[in-house]
């Protein structure tokens, strides 16, 4: 009788045991359902950004590509695919950024609220490959918006809004902190303006590793060359590399800038063909391109990183510029490869 007892007692606790281990795992498996903020996905971190700037305490913001990461090369990984399917919403930057990830967005976008927040950009504002044209066509337009401030801050009302119906009792809340931040950028990007205006006219040129900065120069008054055409997967030439160095001789420019996303192999390669024929071209420094500096510091915000990128380009280039730039918080410490 006693081992009978002794049997029922053991099935009963492997019976107690296993369903508290299903309720853990049913628990973890949706984390997202015991938390009173919106889940917000966003790919890059300019877009990430954007979004914790106007949800602030209402939002749990997910950025699926971190610092010195290449959007245009990332393939999402499967916990990125069940990220996005798990999200009360999804915002992403749009315009073919996210080359890899557009099918896994498209797809999900047919279930539940994904914005590519570059649609609400008038489509005359957009450049195609080349910086002196502009695109209607959103398939072959530069994807680099955020690198125009006025641009980028068209952005923010229309998360405002989708915010907003998600959750109608904190919509006059993201639509003061939308406001807020506009007003924001609006003085970064005078500030820009203004630090740009100051380089001696000659040296107004900006080359970089890949065509991500043509937005940035038609802002801000500079020419702009990069080595790579606008998406990182083109290989930049020999004759490329032959045309840049005649162009920095010829405007006795003496500053190149590497890109926090781009390996340096194509700026060295430049450098060293300038040192060859008897110009001495150095780096300017390190700029954002595709993606913010590190989680936690000032340029790991939007602010900071486009302050970081202007007064970098502004003091190398021989311009006049506060110390610490727009707000007197540049580090100083630049992500790079």
């Amino acid at each position: 009788m006693s081992d009978r007892i002794s049997r029922i007692a053991n099935r009963l606790a492997i019976a107690v045991l296993f369903t508290s281990l299903l309720t853990f795992a049913g628990c973890g498996s949706k984390p997202n359902k015991t938390s009173s903020k919106l889940n917000v996905v966003t790919t890059v971190g300019m877009v990430a950004d954007l979004v914790r700037q106007v949800g602030g305490d209402e939002v749990e913001v997910i950025q699926i590509c971190g610092a010195g990461v290449d959007p245009h090369l990332y393939k999402p990984t499967r916990d990125d695919v069940l990220r996005i399917r798990a999200a009360d919403i999804v915002f992403y930057s749009g315009l073919k950024l996210e080359g890899k990830m557009v099918d896994t967005l498209e797809k999900v976008g047919k279930s539940k609220p994904v914005f590519a927040i570059t649609d609400t950009i008038d489509r005359s504002e957009l450049l195609s490959g080349d910086a002196t044209e502009t695109s209607s066509d959103s398939a072959h337009a530069d994807p680099h918006l955020w690198n125009d401030v006025s641009l980028w801050s068209q952005c923010v009302p229309l998360i405002a809004e989708q915010l907003g119906k998600l959750r109608p009792e904190a919509a006059e809340k993201f639509n003061a902190a939308a406001d807020t931040y506009q007003t924001q950028l609006a003085e970064l990007h005078q500030y820009g303006k203004d630090v740009t205006a100051s380089i001696p006219e000659q040296s107004r040129l900006l080359i970089t590793s890949h065509d991500a900065f043509s937005y940035f120069g038609r802002a801000y008054g500079l020419e702009v060359q990069g080595i790579q055409g606008i998406s990182t997967e083109s290989e930049a030439g020999l004759r490329r590399i032959n045309e840049l160095v005649d162009l920095l001789i010829d405007r006795k420019v003496t500053s190149v800038f590497i890109e926090s996303s781009v390996r340096p192999k194509n700026v060295e390669a430049l450098i060293e063909g300038a040192s060859q024929r008897g110009h001495e071209v150095e780096t300017g420094g390190v700029l954002y391109s595709d993606a913010m500096g590190s989680e936690g510091t000032y340029e790991g915000t939007y602010v900071g990183m486009l302050d970081h990128n202007l007064t970098t380009t502004a003091k190398a280039l021989g311009g006049v510029v506060p110390e610490g730039g727009f707000q007197g918080k540049l580090s100083g410490k630049t992500d790079s490869h």
